[in-house]
């Protein structure tokens, strides 16, 4: 990346004011993060959603000594800039308004896994909770599924689901409300060192920045958009773990909820989620397994013949070689890849599963079917 690019793409994100949704506006309306800062007041108050408070911000602007030391920093560190139009940039924040303008990373982790779960829950967890997200995170993990295990490094479920995951051998990533020069809690400094090297630790905060209660409410949408489910292990009537799963709901993800009895403090927001159907029930992996359709990847089909790809178009081939490729992969991430509409989309898949081409699982993941002589 030409660092002087990088440096208007973070100063972006430095703007007073701005938010993700507008930061990316901006982008679309002028072209690129550099022109933002060279374009005219008069002509920046004319972008839907910049009023005069925003565009005075951007006009005086100097703060690019920051970007510039966050970058250095990064590279001495080690540290991995995501910028949203980044290849590299997780396809499943792509499609999500408000995701963040840019991520960092510390560690190796591929953020477009086929299989990638968010696990989430009180600080105060019993023994009970605990047990159920050890025992879930490695029952996947022998059922052959490994998925990539999201949570916040906070205490009790949290640090819980990381610990599992690094004692299964499976990749886990850690999503801080702060920047990644230090971390929340402390004592769990020794389990983010692991995960650095065995997944990553992932924030949109800069370094040195403050350690505030809302940014950990703020971080919880990436923990729900980065991963294809959010599970809630345990909560009360309120708190984080619900907050993510309204975000979850909110990006038509899907939520499961562990149930408990209903004089257990910390199964009031589980069963609350399960009652108002916000979450689906579930007991054990097999719960999980069924829903998300991860039983049914590796079962084979009947035989699609050979001569039915003589008829395909040209838009259709490219989306069967995408599955081909990837295996099983969402609408959204069809989209991207193929770099067609989703109207497009919508229809060339639909066409491909009255052919008996490709399988829709729940959660609106697409399948190859087992096809013999498929040559793409």
């Amino acid at each position: 990346m030409n660092q002087e690019n990088l440096k208007y793409q973070i100063a972006v994100s430095l703007i007073n004011g701005i938010g993700c949704v507008n930061a990316k506006k901006l982008v679309a309306y002028v072209g690129s993060p550099e022109g933002i800062f060279k374009e005219s007041k008069a002509k920046l108050m004319k972008i839907p959603g910049v009023g005069n408070y925003l565009a005075n911000e951007i006009s005086g602007f100097k703060n690019f000594d920051r970007a510039e030391k966050e970058i250095e920093h990064c590279k001495k560190e080690g540290i991995k800039i995501f910028f949203y139009l980044d290849r590299e940039y997780p396809d499943r924040l792509k499609n999500i308004e408000d995701s963040p303008i840019v991520l960092y990373l510390n560690g190796d982790v591929n953020f477009n896994h086929n299989k990638i779960l968010s696990i989430v829950g009180t600080r105060s967890s019993t023994f009970e909770g605990r047990d159920n997200c050890e025992k879930l995170i490695a029952d996947l993990k022998d059922a052959g599924h490994n998925p990539i295990i999201v949570s916040g490094l906070a205490y009790g479920i949290d640090i819980t689901a990381h610990k599992a995951a690094l004692k299964n051998d499976l990749k886990t990533i850690a999503v801080l409300g702060h920047g990644l020069d230090t971390i929340y809690p402390a004592s769990h400094k020794y389990f983010a060192d692991k995960i650095i090297k065995q997944g990553g630790l992932v924030t949109e905060f800069m370094n040195k920045s403050r350690i505030d209660k809302q940014n950990f409410v703020r971080r919880n949408r990436i923990i729900a958009a980065i991963s294809d489910a959010t599970i809630v292990v345990e909560s009360a009537e309120r708190g984080g773990a619900l907050i993510t799963a309204d975000i979850a709901n909110s990006y038509n993800k899907d939520v499961f909820a562990f149930p408990g009895r209903i004089s257990d403090k910390y199964s009031v927001g589980c069963n609350k989620l399960i009652k108002t159907n916000k979450a689906a029930l579930i007991e054990n992996y097999r719960d999980l397994e069924y829903i998300l359709g991860w039983q049914m990847t590796n079962l084979k089909s009947n035989s699609v013949q050979p001569a039915l790809f003589n008829s395909l178009t040209d838009e259709e081939m490219v989306i069967c070689k995408i599955l081909k490729e990837t295996k099983e992969l969402s609408i959204d991430s069809i989209c991207i890849q193929s770099n067609m509409p989703m109207s497009k989309i919508s229809s060339i898949l639909l066409n491909l599963e009255f052919a008996g081409i490709v399988k829709c699982l729940p959660g609106k993941i697409y399948v190859l079917h087992n096809v013999i002589g498929l040559s793409i």
